[in-house]
């Protein structure tokens, strides 16, 4: 059941009121007891997303990120070929020394 805002147009008391939403909006103040009560038009509550983020994959299975992992290692752009790049300038600083002796 929602919260409501109402003010009075009589006092301007302005209260909060936990009601159904079939429930008729309620006329009477209950600080001064005139039928001058109107309901406001408020806001709403946001949703609120608490964490380090939400993703769609946040609940996907574990074979599917299993193989979605395996998918980009082996794809050309992934991490297998910076994985060999890393090798090729490792292996070319190590021949280096050995061609200056």
């Amino acid at each position: 059941m929602p919260t409501y805002d109402y003010t009075c147009d009589a006092c301007d008391h302005n209260w909060e009121e936990f009601q159904s939403i079939k429930a008729n909006p309620t006329k009477k103040c209950p600080s001064c007891g005139k039928s001058k009560a109107r309901r406001l038009i408020s806001p709403g509550a946001g949703i609120l997303f608490k964490g380090s983020g939400f993703y769609i994959t946040d609940y996907r299975s574990d074979a599917y990120k299993k193989s979605a992992s395996a998918d980009q290692k082996s794809a050309p752009g992934g991490e297998a070929k910076s994985e060999a790049k890393a090798g090729s300038s490792s292996a070319k600083s190590e021949s280096s020394p050995a061609a200056g002796k």
